[in-house]
């Protein structure tokens, strides 16, 4: 049975968090993600080059069976025939700009408890004080992985998830020196958004070996944000993904070590001695890069030092900018849960108003 309930903040907060668990076959799914985007956001499916959505749909179909059943769930909730090419029916919602994030893998024989973590901050932009409302989605499949995944986008894709063999992903914006997105309207293509890859391997693989061969052999393409994604599993493996802006594929492994991830290519600066001088575009990122290695450098590390790490490059509240790290959050791949903390608004005193750590179960 379906079911949605506020789980952090509310009317009168900064933020509202929700969690959809919806279980059944992928097309229920699928309807059920379908419903909730048109009631909050009014959602309906955009017009498209019919030519290349039926690529799209060929796509997943050979590719990502579990999206391609999805789609003919959205297809059934707009009353819309599952061949009519005409309308695109993924991609839920818009990708936010302007985003931040940083992420670090402690590997199990680099813990104090010998439990392999995966732990990362969402910044975003905020002008104004915009309310923002990030879903927690737990999916649970008839036949296929379950998993709980936090969405500040597409309701079909995730920002960040886990599964319940315990393969967690987190997404993050790659390569600042590329740049502000274009502002030309974004047109699907047939294979992953930057916003579905991680939903596509928490779907189809159950350990980093089996990600690492369906990245490689999957088309991908950036709209808008060029981003890069953090992988880890239950064994303690782990590899950072990355797309050059030629289009080369980068795996950048460090096994049994620890991975930091922030908002540059990790194949071009691997260690934060590789870094060049900041520029007003790479200031931000290298230097929550450069903290974030001498926080983690101590090892074994505990979870709330993990934790520490993150909240020390985090975005304070009344910073003289408009982004706040929205949430943190740390994977317990052995547990296959995603514990999180979501940021409720400014306090007095330059404090910040946070939710309780909230812990959500790939299986629901």
């Amino acid at each position: 049975m379906n079911r949605i309930s506020i789980v952090a903040g509310g009317r009168h907060s900064f933020m509202t968090v929700r969690h959809l668990v919806v279980r059944g076959d992928d097309i229920a799914i699928g309807r059920a993600l379908a419903d909730e985007a048109r009631m909050a956001a009014d959602w309906v499916p955009a017009m498209v080059d019919p030519v290349v959505n039926r690529a799209r749909w060929t796509w997943f179909e050979r590719n990502w069976p579990q999206q391609h059943a999805r789609m003919s769930g959205v297809a059934a909730a707009f009353g819309l025939a599952p061949d009519d090419d005409t309308a695109a029916l993924d991609g839920i919602r818009a990708l936010p700009v302007d985003p931040g994030c940083s992420a670090v893998w402690c590997p199990p024989g680099r813990s104090t408890d010998g439990r392999g973590r995966l732990a990362g901050n969402h910044d975003r932009a905020v002008p104004g004080g915009t309310a923002v409302q990030p879903y927690v989605i737990t999916t649970v499949p008839d036949d296929g992985l379950a998993s709980a995944v936090i969405t500040m986008s597409e309701l079909d894709g995730c920002t960040e998830g886990v599964n319940e063999r315990g393969l967690a992903v987190i997404l993050l914006p790659g390569d600042v020196t590329r740049g502000a997105p274009s502002p030309a309207p974004r047109r699907p293509q047939a294979g992953l958004s930057v916003t579905q890859v991680p939903r596509f391997l928490l779907d189809t693989c159950e350990n980093v070996e089996q990600a690492t061969q369906a990245l490689l052999g999957a088309k991908q393409y950036d709209h808008g944000v060029p981003c890069h994604y953090l992988v880890a599993d239950a064994s303690g493996q782990a590899f950072v993904w990355e797309r050059g802006a030629d289009g080369a594929e980068h795996l950048v492994q460090a096994p049994g070590e620890p991975l930091r991830l922030t908002n540059h290519p990790l194949h071009r600066y691997p260690r934060a001695s590789d870094l060049p001088p900041g520029t007003p575009e790479t200031a931000g990122t290298f230097a929550r890069f450069r903290r974030l290695a001498r926080r983690t450098a101590r090892l074994p590390m505990s979870p709330g030092d993990l934790s520490g790490a993150l909240d020390a490059v985090a975005v304070p509240a009344f910073a003289d900018e408009p982004s706040r790290t929205l949430w943190r959050t740390v994977h317990d791949v052995a547990a296959r849960t995603i514990t999180a903390r979501f940021h409720l608004g400014d306090g007095p005193g330059g404090t910040a108003l946070l939710s309780p750590e909230l812990t959500f179960h790939a299986a629901g």
